[in-house]
């Protein structure tokens, strides 16, 4: 392997301060994918595959144009969740299609992994994909995939770099191997602070891939980048992060999605609202079915809870942790008025790879103590994640 190159309703925000540095605001950052001479040269007169979506972008032009453009022949596309054009609501399979005549393959329907059959030709695949740097966001589980089916097929894979806007701080407990899925494959925390290349390094250099296997793996680093980079992406990942603050709240609030609460999925302001119908609050929102969220939770029903559109990224970021106070919160004002908090199936646990959080949360535990309990594990994570850092780290 190688590589070139204000939170308010009674919580005290002081609680959450640090004193890590402030973040740093940079725009001249470039992406892999921009950084052309780097890679175009060893794709000439090859047969090259695509993992791409709506994300892999070149300033206003799509990198599958710019390569054809460039008379680089793109002989297969494979798309991840939400599909190639990231409008497909989360957990909606995708079918195959067509680009330009060229062959998109869906790596988020009856298939998750390149068949055999489907890397027949192929003289080199190519990443290019935004990530958010959570480990239940699924397009690391794809890249994970692509990686066993190129280390299968012998066929080289390079990894174009993007910036982690999640980058600047690993929390959570780590996976416990009981819970891996498709939301979570390795033994990882929640946040693990690295790029999707660093994070591929990873997987390739602790043979995390099917029976060990190692694929013959290129990272293209991005320009002028390091974890500390406030990045406000240019296109959003997928339907229901529209914007930076939602983004950088993600981490923190997808936990509910494994819980009666709504975060939002229905309206504009997805991943920037709490609610149910229970909750005491003059706050209320309500949930409607469209694109990216057909079938929201608590469809056409007013949620009551809080607003959190208000909080500043910037604010965001210098908290460097996960911030579970609105779980320990909600759990207690919903079921101290006789309604479930979780749902009765085990997402919950799979979103956060263990059991033990869930328990934590029923028992009355505050947010600092239970994040006390992972202090130890993500030390020996931190040991691990460093020896494929490619950016100057937090």
């Amino acid at each position: 392997m190688s590589c070139r190159g204000n939170i308010e309703n009674n919580f005290n925000t002081n609680q959450y301060t640090t004193e890590k540095a402030s973040p740093q605001i940079v725009q001249e950052v470039i992406p892999a994918a921009e950084r052309l001479q780097l890679y175009v040269p060893d794709l000439k007169d090859k047969r090259v595959g695509l993992v791409i979506n709506h994300t892999s972008m070149i300033g206003n032009t799509h990198l599958v144009d710019t390569l054809l453009g460039l008379d680089v022949t793109v002989a297969k596309i494979f798309a991840p969740e939400h599909g190639f054009k990231g409008e497909a609501d989360a957990g909606e399979k995708v079918q195959d299609n067509q680009y330009k005549g060229i062959e998109v393959i869906s790596l988020y329907g009856k298939n998750r992994k390149p068949t055999e059959s489907n890397m027949q030709g192929l003289d080199v695949i190519l990443f290019d994909i935004q990530d958010v740097g959570v480990r239940f966001y699924t397009y690391i589980s794809t890249m994970t995939y692509v990686m066993e089916a190129a280390a299968g097929s012998q066929v080289p894979m390079m990894v174009l770099d993007r910036p982690n806007p999640n980058g600047h701080y690993i929390d959570g407990p780590i996976l416990q191997p009981e819970l891996s899925s498709f939301i979570g494959m390795h033994q990882v925390p929640v946040v693990y602070g690295m790029t999707i290349g660093e994070y591929a390094l990873m997987v390739n250099g602790e043979k995390w891939l099917d029976g060990g296997a190692e694929a013959d793996l290129t990272v293209i680093p991005c320009h002028n980048y390091n974890h500390q980079t406030l990045y406000d992406l240019p296109v959003k990942p997928s339907p229901n992060l529209p914007n930076l603050r939602s983004i950088l709240l993600y981490p923190s609030l997808c936990f509910f999605e494994g819980t009666q609460i709504s975060i939002g999925r229905g309206t504009n302001q997805q991943f920037q609202l709490i609610g149910h119908p229970a909750i005491t609050s003059d706050f209320s929102f309500t949930p409607r079915s469209g694109p990216g969220s057909k079938y929201p939770k608590h469809q056409d029903q007013t949620c009551y809870g809080e607003d959190l559109t208000h909080l500043d990224p910037v604010w965001i970021k210098t908290q460097n942790q996960l911030m579970l106070d609105w779980l320990v919160k909600y759990h207690k004002e919903v079921t101290d008025k006789g309604e479930a908090f979780f749902l009765d199936n085990n997402f919950f646990d799979k979103l956060a790879g263990t059991p033990m959080l869930k328990k934590q949360i029923e028992q009355g535990y505050s947010a600092q103590e239970i994040r006390e309990g992972w202090q130890g594990e993500l030390e020996v994570f931190n040991k691990l994640r460093k020896k494929y850092l490619l950016y100057k780290d937090f």
